[in-house]
């Protein structure tokens, strides 16, 4: 989940294209007659725009269906900010602290308690980016911590205050576990603990980044990306990022593990930027972003794929991004996030649709 973006959080695509302001005057349209639907895709109906302008990203539903929780860059905030919204796109409003940067919200499984990624207690400015001469490179901020917050926007815990990056944090379903991502041992792995932050459990070990994870309905399995390796100078490499607190998220592949950490298997095998993974209702089948088969590498898409790694399939059609499918508690909408119908080359805005077998 952190890109995710910080790790995501310049959304891999979004690092291609310039962004302008959010267009706060602009009132929610329901288009009756698909238009936003493109040949091709064939699941998705009724598509509903939900933003209208700025940077919008990491959308989840609430556990009953009825609000989200998303990251935006908008009016005076510089970086990413937490927001709320109903699922209709009314009631936009922040609920972080408007300082440092955020990312990868998620409520709990009481239906009003928030969970986020923070910067904010390393200062009330947005951290520094990363340094660009060095390629595509996402920055681990190690001023990021994971708290709750109530939808007032009230802090109600600190989860996390080692040293290093603690961030992409999800939340099994069953309402008994918290996965999230973390620096704290050295290299970028998969975490699980209590919701309260304690009990916490290493569930990945191996060198590469393991992040934006998601448990599976029953809360027994976690689908999450990690980086692909081809040689020892690939590992090399990325240990000298590391150490800058970079990385570079070129080759990413999804994996899937049990809630222990145990059974690691791997799902995709393309050589692309595989990521945003998440489960179809029958936990059988996920939806994730991929940017396979395009050479500028700059075109991602959603796909759909079992997790015996058959039956790939292209969901959207869009020529530029595509991007962070979740599926509503009941399984009958899907929100996801793109640049279709912006204002500005790059925008990404919030989408909402029926899904169709």
């Amino acid at each position: 989940m952190n890109y995710k973006i910080n790790i995501i959080l310049l959304l891999i695509v979004l690092s291609a294209y310039s962004f302008t302001g959010f267009r706060s005057d602009a009132s929610v349209s329901f288009n009756e007659n698909d238009s936003l639907v493109l040949p091709g895709e064939s699941h998705l109906k009724n598509i509903k725009q939900l933003t209208f302008g700025g940077e919008n990203a990491e959308c989840y539903f609430s556990p009953d269906g009825k609000k989200f929780v998303f990251q935006t860059t908008r009016n005076d905030y510089e970086c990413d900010q937490i927001y709320l919204m109903n699922t209709d796109g009314s009631d936009q409003r922040l609920v972080s602290t408007g300082t440092g940067r955020t990312t990868c919200a998620y409520y709990m499984p009481d239906n009003t308690t928030l969970l986020y990624a923070s910067t904010h207690l390393g200062g009330p400015d947005c951290p520094p980016k990363p340094d660009f001469s060095k390629g595509y490179v996402w920055a681990l901020y190690d001023t990021y911590d994971i708290f709750t917050a109530d939808e007032n926007g009230n802090i109600l815990s600190q989860l996390t205050s080692t040293e290093g990056y603690d961030a992409e944090a999800t939340i099994s379903p069953v309402g008994d576990k918290i996965v999230f991502t973390s620096t704290r041992n050295g290299d970028i792995d998969l975490y699980s603990m209590n919701l309260d932050g304690s009990n916490v459990t290493q569930l990945t070990n191996e060198p590469g980044y393991d992040g934006g994870a998601f448990y599976s309905y029953d809360g027994t399995k976690i689908i999450y990306r990690r980086t692909s390796f081809k040689s020892d100078e690939e590992i090399l490499a990325y240990k000298e990022l590391l150490a800058e607190g970079l990385i570079r998220p070129s080759n990413l592949e999804i994996w899937v593990m049990d809630a222990d950490g145990g059974n690691k298997k791997q799902i995709t095998n393309n050589g692309a930027a595989n990521f945003a993974p998440y489960w179809f209702p029958d936990g059988n089948r996920i939806l994730f972003c991929s940017n396979v088969g395009d050479d500028s590498k700059r075109n991602f898409d959603i796909y759909m794929i079992s997790l015996d790694g058959t039956g790939l399939e292209k969901i959207t059609q869009y020529g530029e991004f595509d991007g962070f499918p979740m599926f509503s508690p009941d399984g009958k909408k899907l929100v996801f996030c793109s640049n279709r119908n912006g204002s500005v080359k790059g925008e990404t805005n919030v989408f909402i649709c029926d899904w169709e077998e």
